[in-house]
């Protein structure tokens, strides 16, 4: 399942972009890096929260 999520994020991403564009390029990392960034940062924000089953 992961992988086949992973497969689908990387076809959008190539259908976005072309391959041969130095720009689309930078935009792809630039993306990528921005979404690293926020993983991280949602990831920092739930530290210690309780996501058991009996919070919700």
């Amino acid at each position: 399942m992961r992988a086949a999520a992973a497969a689908a994020i990387a076809n959008a991403f190539v259908r976005v972009f072309p391959a041969s564009s130095l720009q689309a390029n930078v935009l792809k990392e630039t993306a990528l890096f921005c979404g690293a960034a926020l993983l991280v940062w949602l990831l920092s924000m739930t530290y210690g929260l309780d996501l058991s089953a009996g919070f919700f």
